[in-house]
């Protein structure tokens, strides 16, 4: 998976496979994170978002399964 630069107090880097629907979150602690079914769209909307940080608490943190892969 391919993980994108984002421009974030909170978040490092973000990535999506759109062939499992995991979206893959690396924090700026070095912690690495992936959450499934997560809809592809809600990760284009991460993307745009204002503020990265503000998005990921309040539409995907503790609303999808995860797995701490670092």
């Amino acid at each position: 998976m391919e993980l994108r630069n984002v421009n974030s107090s909170n978040l490092a880097q973000v990535g999506f496979d759109n062939t499992t629907n995991t979206l893959r979150v690396a924090f700026t602690t070095g912690a690495v994170y992936d959450f499934f079914n997560v809809d592809e769209q809600l990760y284009r909307h991460l993307l745009q978002a204002p503020s990265k940080g503000r998005f990921f608490h309040r539409y995907i943190k503790d609303r999808f399964n995860y797995e701490i892969v670092e």
